[in-house]
């Protein structure tokens, strides 16, 4: 019982002391922001984006969840052209995508500041997968404002993608939107 003890004390000093160590698998909210109501016409609702509810309650993150082999996302549908519901240009390289390439923007914890920019990736969905290049990010930090297009911060889990995308994907384009996938560094 007593070396019981002496390694569970030492695992919970080792956690106080070390704590980012054992929390690599999780990200907790960082904050969050209330909605404002856009504009008239302001909110592009495109690909049925949304747009911020005036004075909503909309979480935050810094930070997504660990990037693995196998990395569970979900997979939203974006425009990155011009007047699309991507809004401005591409944070990477400040310019517009066509539809038909295989584009993404990834949640604020995966696009690390740029750091995988015209990186491709390996995106697993619907027993297909396709190789899609990050060219922006979906901002896990801010939103509900006119930079953001008057729409809510993204979750921490999402891979923002072309229509060429889904259309690899072989997904349906009824059923286009939300979908359960898997990613990881091509």
């Amino acid at each position: 019982m007593k070396n019981f003890c002496i390694g569970t004390c030492l695992f919970v000093l080792l956690v106080v002391i070390f704590p980012s160590k054992f929390d690599a698998q999780t990200c907790t909210p960082s904050g969050g922001i209330r909605g404002q109501k856009p504009p008239p016409g302001q909110c592009n609702t495109e690909n049925d984006s949304d747009c911020c509810v005036q004075g909503k309650f909309y979480t935050t993150y810094k930070c997504s969840p660990s990037v693995s082999s196998n990395t569970k996302a979900t997979l939203t549908l974006n425009s990155f052209q011009k007047g699309g519901d991507g809004g401005g240009p591409s944070e990477c390289d400040h310019k517009y995508h066509s539809d038909d390439t295989p584009v993404v923007a990834l949640s604020t914890g995966w696009y690390k500041g740029g750091d995988r920019c015209h990186n491709f990736i390996k995106i697993n969905g619907n027993g297909r997968s396709v190789k899609a290049m990050v060219v922006d990010e979906c901002d896990s930090t801010m939103g509900c404002d006119e930079v953001h297009d008057y729409q809510p911060p993204c979750p921490n889990n999402i891979v923002d993608a072309s229509k060429a995308v889904w259309k690899a994907l072989g997904v349906l384009e009824e059923n286009w939107g939300d979908l359960d996938i898997s990613w990881s560094d091509a």
